[in-house]
């Protein structure tokens, strides 16, 4: 009888031990289960209280600050017992050597994520960079999208990382969203959906951890959060159908990780300037038990003025994980932290079952991402790693399916190597790698802005607004002497624009006269290339618009464009 009672427990232990934590390896056996809860409550029981607290924290680690810093870092790991790292700037070989050493001196594995949401270029400027989820928001074929994360699952691994702070899932139907934007897959529930899931998917099939962001939903917001507490002020409809909606969507998909954000939304918390990162009504009863789910729940960085400002450090970690966070991420203070925790939980304002749950939660995903057996990471060749010709294939060919067309009124594209081209670039930014690749096989006469009256009305003339893309912030408006240089050459000749940057930046121009007009999303050497190839015909066009960017360009609009289906095609020469 006893022996029945046995296994009916470790059935039970099991079972709610496969439910607290959202990720998990597909097709895992019942065997690897057990293993799993066997190393994840040896290791429980193994910990001091303290050390069970420490795994609820993550700190950041600089490797483009000085040496203070980094034993600053290695105080804590060392005597705090930590659970995590978040990689910050900028060396890759060095942030090896340092994980190598702080895993060797940590009791617990420590779990390292990164902020990659466009590969680890975000972080390491090294690396190669991904495009914006924007970009990837016009791209129909969202197996890409999984590729691509699937690279980046690769270069994680590569760096010793188990967690990509990513994707955003966010609808950005605020085009001044100052902090969001371009980290959007757009301002469309669906496409946002699914292009999260893609992404995701990507990741986690690779074992590397996914976290969906940022929770209760950052799209509509007027106020950069690492600034101050950003307010998003709808009702509970429309939160229900646009902010929430893909969060609610993936809550049964399998995704390991939930970031909060700082944000203040009244329909969901009733307490005046409560952020959501410290809300219970929006952590606990909402999210955990109202939508049910079970993956790991991190804050936003805590450093961020929207609540950093506000909050001494360690108090603000105490009343994050009173709302239902398992981790707090960025913390600047977890020794007060901790103490002001096990405060609480003396007081019984927090049980130890609740600790309990967290700590167990985090121990499953170390266990499943393979932290159990961590093996060191060479440093050597790095950089080379994170940046070669396997990288640039398959970004040229990302920002080549988010290419989109929204006019070609006088069928200008392809364009026709036996004709002359003039080619005006605009804006601020570089534009040879576009030239120099058109000029393979295409004849461009390239012209300054105070060139333009030399050349021959009637021609068919190409303008590139070349945005400043060396950040995912910048500024994406035209200014009012580009518009101006555009209307004049609507007025006599044949206009193909092209956007290098966001499609917002379209918001307030008048593309009534202009024939053709492309969108490229982002200005940078292999967006470039993939419009260049595109216009010389090489390439379907077939990208979407993902956002609204006024009352004549709305989600989804895209011409695709099939050059093979045109005998001009058979012009064009093979040049590379």
């Amino acid at each position: 009888m006893k022996k029945l009672v046995f296994n009916f427990l470790l059935i039970t232990v099991l079972f709610s031990l496969n439910l607290s934590a959202q990720y998990q390896p597909k097709d895992i056996s019942k065997h690897d289960l057990k293993k799993a809860k066997e190393w994840v409550n040896q290791t429980y029981n193994s910990l001091s209280q303290d050390e069970k607290l420490g795994q609820l924290f993550i700190v950041a680690l600089y490797t483009n600050k000085d040496e203070n810093h980094i034993n600053q870092i290695r105080n804590i790991v060392t005597n705090d017992k930590i659970g995590g790292l978040i990689l910050m700037q900028d060396d890759a070989a060095k942030e090896i050597n340092l994980v190598n050493e702080f895993q060797q001196k940590s009791k617990v594995p420590l779990m390292i994520g990164m902020d990659a949401e466009w590969g680890l270029y975000q972080r390491i400027n090294t690396a190669h960079k991904f495009p914006w989820a924007m970009t990837l928001g016009a791209i129909q074929d969202k197996d890409l999208i999984y590729k691509m994360a699937a690279k980046i699952a690769e270069d994680c691994k590569r760096m010793g990382i188990n967690w990509d702070f990513a994707p955003v899932v966010d609808v950005n139907t605020n085009p001044n969203n100052p902090i969001i934007g371009n980290r959007s897959f757009g301002s469309e529930v669906s496409n946002v959906t699914q292009s999260a899931l893609s992404y995701a998917n990507g990741l986690q099939d690779h074992n590397i951890l996914a976290a969906i962001k940022h929770f209760p939903g950052h799209g509509d917001t007027n106020t950069d959060s690492h600034l101050d507490l950003p307010v998003v002020s709808h009702n509970l409809e429309r939160l229900n159908k646009i902010e929430l909606a893909p969060f609610k969507a993936l809550m049964n998909k399998g995704i390991g990780g939930v970031m909060v954000a700082h944000l203040y939304v009244p329909s969901l918390e009733s307490r005046k300037g409560i952020p959501a990162s410290i809300s219970k009504k929006i952590i606990t009863d909402l999210l955990k038990d109202k939508w049910g789910y079970k993956g790991l729940i991190i804050t936003d960085a805590l450093n961020m003025g929207a609540v950093a400002n506000k909050y001494k450090p360690g108090e603000l970690d105490a009343l994050a994980f009173k709302a239902g966070n398992d981790i707090m991420l960025f913390s600047q203070g977890v020794s007060e932290g901790k103490k002001l925790i096990q405060k609480a939980i003396d007081k019984g304002e927090i049980s130890q079952a609740r600790v309990e749950e967290s700590v167990k939660k985090i121990l499953l995903t170390k266990y499943f991402l393979g932290l159990n057996q961590y093996t060191p990471k060479n440093p050597e060749n790095v950089n080379y790693d994170l940046n070669n010709d396997s990288h640039t294939k398959l970004v040229q060919n990302l920002y080549s399916n988010a290419l989109t067309l929204l006019k070609d009124e006088k069928k200008l594209l392809p364009l026709n190597y036996n004709s002359t081209y003039y080619y005006i670039p605009l804006e601020e930014a570089p534009y040879q790698t576009f030239e120099n690749r058109l000029k393979l096989d295409v004849k461009i006469i390239i012209k300054k802005a105070s060139e333009i009256n030399t050349i021959p009305a009637n021609s068919t003339v190409i303008v590139g607004f070349h945005k400043d893309n060396s950040t995912a912030y910048k500024p994406y408006k035209i200014s009012a002497e580009s518009k101006k240089i555009l209307a004049d050459l609507t007025k006599n000749q044949n206009v193909i624009l092209n956007v290098f940057g966001s499609a917002y930046a379209l918001k307030d121009i008048d593309i009534s006269k202009v024939s053709t007009l492309l969108v490229s999303y982002e200005n940078n050497d292999d967006s470039m290339t993939a419009t260049a190839d595109a216009f010389r015909g090489k390439t379907i066009i077939p990208g979407k618009l993902p956002v609204l960017v006024n009352d004549q360009l709305k989600p989804g609009m895209g011409i695709t464009l099939d050059p093979f289906k045109y005998s001009k095609s058979t012009e064009f020469t093979t040049s590379k």
